[in-house]
Formats: structure tokens, sequence, C-alpha cells
């Protein structure tokens, strides 16, 4: 394997590599290399899209507001056997 280093890295860059490296839980050389090989098109980009932009809210809700919104929810359980 060859060694190449590369120049021109900026702050913004550098961070936004280590953010991306640590959320896939790999390293920022694995993740040079993974970015390099797709933009060169000697391996196809994963497609698949992680939201996270609702965690916050995850675990968010009292009892009272599970009972509630169970409550008003209930309807769409009831099965219609006439259709």
């Amino acid at each position: 394997m060859k060694t190449i280093t590369m120049r021109g890295v900026d702050e913004e860059m550098s961070k936004v590599l280590k953010e991306k490296a640590k959320k896939e839980g790999i390293s920022v050389n694995t993740i040079l290399l993974k970015l390099i090989r797709e933009g060169l098109g000697l391996s196809k980009k994963r497609r698949t899209v992680i939201y996270d932009d609702l965690d916050r809210l995850a675990g968010g809700w009292s009892e009272e507001d599970y009972k509630e919104f169970q409550d008003k929810i209930a309807d769409f359980e009831i099965v219609d056997e006439n259709i």
C-alpha cells in the first residue's frame, strides 16, 4: 500500500471529517479512503440516510402524555370487518 500526504485540510474540513468518522465509528483515515473511493467511482455510495433530527424527543413523554396519545389513537386500532 502506498502512503499519500494530503495538504490543504483546513480546520472546518478537519472538524467535519472527525465528526463523520466518529458518527460512523471508524477512523479518519478510513473515512477519507471511503470518500475518495466513492468520489472516484471505485465503490458505490450507500444510499442509506440516517435521520437524527427527532432523537431529542425520544423518551420525552410523561406517562400522562403517553396515555393521552393512546386514547386519541385508539380508534385507529379498530378493524372494520365490513370492508
